[in-house]
């Protein structure tokens, strides 16, 4: 299993930025995909997650109503749009995924990681 984020970059607050996260060797029924981040001294933490069965989605707090997971099935990749961003959303942005029924934003959930896309908010 192989995740692959891409899409990381340096931005001005209240710009935007869509993370990719293409999965390979992976069977993606009932399958969660999450996206999670760590900023640096800090826990890593969920962010938002995906159920390729259905579609529901679960988000923190943090970013409800400025990032947007979704996910294209065929292509088998998850996306992460974020707009809005702001300092505090300055962090390494891991895609994970794990074969689960519901897709909770608990770390020592998944088994499958990226190596992380590093995104910069000034």
């Amino acid at each position: 299993v192989q995740l692959v984020e891409s899409g990381g970059g340096s931005v001005q607050a209240g710009g935007s930025l869509r993370l990719s996260c293409a999965a390979s060797g992976y069977t993606r029924s009932r399958n969660c995909m999450a996206w999670f981040r760590q900023a640096p001294g800090k826990a890593r933490e969920g962010v938002a997650s995906i159920n390729s069965v259905g579609g529901r989605t679960e988000y923190a707090t943090s970013v409800k109503g400025r990032f947007t997971i979704s996910q294209d099935n065929a292509k088998n990749t998850v996306y992460l749009q974020m707009n809005d961003l702001q300092p505090e959303d300055t962090a390494m942005y891991y895609c994970a995924a794990e074969p689960l029924v519901y897709c909770i934003l608990i770390e020592s959930t998944y088994n499958y990681w990226g190596q992380g896309t590093q995104v910069t908010v000034s």
